[in-house]
């Protein structure tokens, strides 16, 4: 999957000596001098350890809190864009949070529906074709009428999936998707990114750019494109699959060949 998109000279994400901040505690740095470029068609992994600021990386790359130091650009736009004037360019890029962060008092299908009531200003029957498709492509539509309480949490992030696929983004970041899940929907994530990337007819078969967190790169090998890791605070750029697999860093090696736990 090294081969390049016809789109991938477009910059998408462009940070200059970016630091980010502590969700738990803004003033302290959790990742810093970030310098990073993903261009239009990337599929990138980046990993590290439990506490090592995936989150607050991913967030801050969201748009969620400014960086608290350096320069991030997103399709140009200075980043965090909170403005209603550059709305369209902020809802250009999706999140998937790690365990979906659904509401609790809604329906699967209600939640999946929000992006198009509140930026589309539109009716539940006006969005109901909608949602119908997104609920069959994610496998939901079982669960359509239930609340994330009464599902489990394999269906309740498939659900934060296609609520962040509703308004057809070009940029989708995904806070540690395989976290939690047993294999079969462990190989249904990877399959159904895998199709996202190359160009699914949802997005009329644009690719779309990929940015995902992970505390494993095995399941990711001959998937993603581009691969990073954030230790120490700091982030390390690896490049390909090639320079991947090339790599002598020590928090590389480990994390391609340590047996999962239990064995």
């Amino acid at each position: 999957m090294d081969a390049l998109p016809p789109n991938a000279s477009e910059t998408v994400i462009d940070m200059t000596a970016v630091s980010a901040g502590a969700l738990r505690d803004p003033n302290a740095l959790a990742v810093e001098n970030v310098q990073w470029r993903v261009a239009a068609g990337d599929y990138w992994v980046v990993a590290g350890p439990h506490g090592s600021g995936k989150s607050d990386f991913l967030m801050m790359t969201a748009g969620l809190m400014p960086p608290a130091l350096g320069s991030y650009r997103l399709f140009g736009e200075a980043m965090p864009i909170f403005g209603d004037a550059r709305l369209s360019t902020r809802l250009r890029l999706g999140l998937v949070f790690d365990g979906g962060q659904l509401f609790n008092q809604l329906t699967l299908a209600e939640n999946i529906a929000l992006p198009l009531r509140y930026h589309r200003n539109l009716t539940p029957a006006e969005a109901g074709e909608a949602v119908e498709t997104m609920l069959g492509l994610t496998e939901l539509a079982p669960w359509a009428n239930s609340t994330p309480g009464a599902v489990g949490r394999n269906w309740q992030k498939r659900a934060g999936l296609a609520r962040a696929l509703m308004l057809r983004p070009a940029v989708l970041l995904l806070d540690n998707p395989l976290a939690g899940l047993d294999l079969r929907h462990t190989g249904w994530w990877l399959n159904f990114l895998d199709q996202l990337s190359a160009g699914h007819t949802l997005l009329a078969g644009q690719p779309l750019t990929l940015v995902v967190t992970a505390d494993d790169l095995r399941p990711w090998r001959g998937r993603a494109r581009q691969f990073a890791v954030l230790r120490g605070k700091q982030f390390v750029a690896l490049g390909s699959q090639a320079e991947l697999e090339r790599s002598t860093e020590p928090l590389v090696r480990e994390m391609l060949t340590a047996n999962p736990p239990g064995r």
